[in-house]
């Protein structure tokens, strides 16, 4: 009797069907057929539901209804399609000639179904505040600011982010103009040296926004998710070349971890950040220009935050980029140790994000990402 072995694959397709023999000028294609997805689709039409799950079976995928689809006794259901990625392409396809709208559902489908294989881009944290959790008041002098700005950037960083304003749990709001007053010099220094790495403001003022766009930087972080002040869409829809960081919060700085509750966490997340995206666009932003980030620590338990981590790919459906910054962050449940240490358990748990493809972290400590990318990759 024959003794089989079995073993799971969780690596690269392509080098194992490559490692088998399989046909080399084929596996580009043929991998699309081992590779799986599941989409969960909202609000569809018993009518919509049907011919959806009808269509999945027709090319040997499945589809997930509510039990009264059938009967037609609900108004709306909730689906989960799953299949490997060429059944999916090709439920796509059939949609194009189905009616009730399920072309455009199609085209979703397919777009959803393109991905980047870009490497994880490192943004690295220079807070020039007195009371940010990690390090407050560490960089707040001009001179240590632009001492760790440089080892930031020798460290491997592909992009500073800069903040004078610390939106830890339960601090207050620190007004533009004093803001302003410890990022413009920081900003000088690296328009009259030249310095050509792009450059992030952390801030939730269209004030700060805008008066530090007219240096060139090229990104802004609102960890508000453009919920702060009523002008940040309108500053950053003039300037095309500049993109947004929208983060999703439960709440602001001074009240997100007083007892944060969600009806469901991950879709109430993805629900948020679609309709700041949504709203984002409608104000005049190009969906490019857009990165989103589910907020790790803000507004969030410990075990919703591992929650957020363990399922950040679902977001990604949103269309946008991923950014996560989990550094040194509660989540850690290291209160104590120093940041030798959380560094260490923060980049356990960043190697897990960069080899599922995550596009950015934001870190403390770049050098070790960066030696850890540059291995991995």
């Amino acid at each position: 009797m024959h003794d089989f072995l079995l073993k799971e694959i969780n690596g690269n397709i392509n080098s194992e069907l490559e490692l088998i023999g399989f046909d080399k000028t084929y596996i580009n294609k043929a991998k699309d057929k081992f590779e799986y997805k599941n989409f969960k689709i909202y609000d569809l039409t018993p009518a919509q539901a049907n011919i959806l799950k009808q269509t999945a079976l027709s090319v040997g995928a499945d589809c997930a209804t509510h039990r009264e689809v059938i009967t037609g006794k609900i108004e709306l259901s909730n689906v989960i399609l799953g299949g490997s990625n060429a059944q999916l392409n090709k439920i796509a396809k059939k949609l194009e000639y189905q009616p009730f709208g399920l072309k455009t559902l199609g085209e979703k489908i397919l777009t959803k179904l393109q991905n980047s294989e870009s490497k994880t881009k490192i943004v690295g944290i220079l807070n020039i505040t007195q009371n940010s959790f990690s390090d407050g008041g560490e960089y707040y002098d001009f001179d240590n600011a632009v001492k760790h700005l440089h080892k930031l950037i020798n460290d491997g960083a592909d992009i500073i982010d800069i903040g004078a304003e610390s939106t830890k749990p339960y601090s207050q709001a620190v007004n533009a103009g004093e803001q302003l007053k410890h990022i413009i010099p920081v900003l000088d220094y690296i328009k009259e040296n030249n310095i050509q790495i792009p450059i992030s403001i952390d801030t939730r003022s269209a004030e700060v926004a805008n008066e530090c766009i007219k240096y060139g930087i090229q990104i802004i972080n609102d960890v508000s998710g453009l919920d702060y002040d009523i002008h940040m869409v309108e500053v950053l829809a003039q300037k095309s070349n500049v993109k947004v960081i929208i983060q999703h919060s439960n709440g602001t700085p001074e009240n997100m971890q007083d007892n944060p509750q969600y009806k469901n966490l991950i879709d109430d997340i993805f629900f948020d950040l679609t309709k700041k995206v949504n709203f984002a666009i409608s104000g005049g932003i190009k969906k490019e220009n857009i990165i989103i980030d589910p907020g790790i620590g803000f507004g969030k338990t410990r075990e919703q935050n591992i929650e957020i981590l363990k399922r950040w790919e679902e977001f990604e459906t949103i269309g946008c980029p991923m950014l996560i910054g989990l550094s040194r962050k509660s989540l850690l449940g290291k209160p104590q140790a120093n940041n030798d240490e959380k560094d260490l358990y923060t980049l356990a748990l960043n190697s897990i994000l960069i080899s599922q493809g995550i596009d950015y972290i934001r870190v403390h400590n770049v050098k070790i990402h960066k030696e850890f990318i540059n291995i991995y990759s």
